[in-house]
């Protein structure tokens, strides 16, 4: 696995404004029916109750199951009518992540954060991920999730030129290099069913109890 710090594997074939790639709402998901099922199981399986919660590159649909309520979800994304829409949001921030990794939000203040389908565009993640960890109370999850999709204009070199085993070893490198979370684990949910759908994977990794000194 190459180095995730050099500038060249973050270029994308398009570099101009992601508002303007984003300006326009898309009222539809980005994965099948099956695929978000399983996406939902995950956060199932990983997210605390009564959860306050932080869904980043957030859009119109969360793909949070209905067994979890939480107390609070705060969507972060890029286009302010798709995530107006999103049924589950308590609230919406407009906020390019690409071109300012820094969250505005005070320590610890999620019990768990996800990000769905869009890691593939994220330019600066091991500034993002430090961020995330920045906001997580100890020991919350920062569940990521993706499949084979993309927007391949606006998807990272690097993510175009490695195949599904070395993506999902590339975000366990972008959660274990940024030095706030441990106990990292990946998920395999790509297995064909039936019917078929597309595949999915997720790697989570926990806040760390307290930052080395």
């Amino acid at each position: 696995m190459a180095q995730t710090s050099k500038p060249e594997f973050f270029r994308r074939m398009d570099e101009s404004d992601d508002e303007l790639f984003y300006r326009a709402p898309r009222f539809v998901v980005h994965i099948d029916d099956g695929a978000i099922a399983k996406v939902g199981e995950i956060y199932a399986s990983r997210i605390p109750p009564d959860a306050e919660l932080l869904d980043l590159m957030s859009s119109w649909r969360s793909h949070l199951p209905a067994a979890i309520q939480p107390r609070r979800l705060v969507g972060l994304g890029l286009n302010l009518a798709e995530m107006q829409d999103n049924p589950a949001l308590t609230e919406a921030i407009v906020h390019n992540l690409n071109r300012d990794p820094r969250l505005p939000f005070a320590d610890a203040a999620f019990d768990g954060a996800v990000m769905t389908v869009s890691i593939q565009y994220v330019t600066r993640p091991l500034e993002l991920f430090a961020e995330v960890g920045r906001v997580l109370r100890p020991d919350a999850p920062f569940i990521v999730t993706f499949s084979n999709r993309m927007f391949p204009s606006k998807a990272v070199a690097l993510w175009h030129g490695t195949n599904a085993q070395q993506r999902v070893a590339l975000v366990m490198k972008y959660f274990s290099e940024c030095g706030a979370f441990t106990k990292i684990e990946s998920i395999d949910r790509s297995a064909v069913g039936d019917p078929p759908s597309d595949p999915v994977w997720a790697v989570v990794g926990y806040r760390i109890s307290a930052r080395p000194a």
